[in-house]
């Protein structure tokens, strides 16, 4: 599983409705509106790293109001669950 995080800057005018569209992209498992340095973020999930291109050359940059994208892909997943479960299997027990 290749997850990814794309900072997209957005036309102003059209920030909320390009989320909507976003959200409902196929490959895009959660999307936000957001202050920073970008106006959405969209976490895609994808089985390869080919569909992942797709998404983000093929789908997201064609929609109106799109301006400019940031791909960030994940490495590894550090959330509390996953750090929890490695504690519990003794992965990060010293040796």
């Amino acid at each position: 599983m290749v997850t990814a995080f794309v900072l997209i800057d957005a036309a102003p005018a059209k920030v909320a409705g390009l989320a909507e569209e976003v959200a409902g992209i196929e490959g895009v498992a959660e999307c936000y509106s957001v202050a920073g340095h970008a106006d959405v973020v969209a976490v895609v999930r994808v089985r390869r790293l080919e569909e992942l291109a797709e998404v983000v050359t093929g789908r997201l940059h064609r929609l109106e109001g799109v301006e400019d994208t940031r791909t960030l892909v994940a490495f590894r997943s550090y959330s509390k669950r996953d750090l929890e479960a490695m504690w519990e299997l003794g992965a990060g027990e010293p040796a």
